[in-house]
């Protein structure tokens, strides 16, 4: 997301989403202007002010998919809520402790799929290795002793010496 500019947030939303160009443009930049502030030093940051948005429109226009596209570029965990002020708490909508729990919930989720793909090379690599040794067995040396079984002591004269 860093690298991004507004305009390549806007191409990549285009390429899910139809029309809404003003409003893909909107959070595009809002997007970008929040990077750019976290860009500023602890005292400066605190000076600028971080702007939310606030889509509104009638339903089917694409906002809830505008929202999820945008949190996946920006690398951010998302929940859709419904937050109507019509909507009773506890019989149709959702207590705030729920909503947090729920989107504390998405981020953990997100932050475990990102190190399960960050360790993936590495655990197929040990997988087959493992399979590898089970298959074939390591070579012996001359003395009947696997690698693994070998260990390299060095003595006070530098010189080594194998030992079981």
């Amino acid at each position: 997301m860093s690298e991004m500019t507004p305009r390549e947030i806007v191409s990549e939303l285009d390429k899910h989403i139809i029309g809404q160009d003003n409003a893909k443009r909107s959070v595009a930049i809002a997007l970008r202007n929040r990077w750019r502030r976290m860009q500023l030093n602890e005292e400066l940051r605190h000076e600028v002010t971080p702007k939310n948005i606030l889509m509104i429109g009638p339903t089917g226009v694409g906002k809830t998919e505008i929202a999820r596209r945008l949190a996946k570029l920006a690398n951010a965990p998302f929940i859709k809520v419904e937050a109507t002020k019509f909507t009773e708490v506890g019989y149709v909508g959702k207590e705030v402790d729920s909503i947090i729990r729920d989107l504390t919930d998405a981020a953990v989720k997100m932050v475990r799929v990102q190190a399960i793909e960050k360790n993936r090379y590495r655990a197929e690599e040990l997988a087959e290795e493992r399979i590898l040794d089970v298959l074939i067995p390591p070579a012996k040396n001359n003395w009947g002793q696997t690698e693994q079984q070998q260990e390299t002591v060095r003595c006070s004269s530098g010189i080594p010496q194998e030992t079981a």
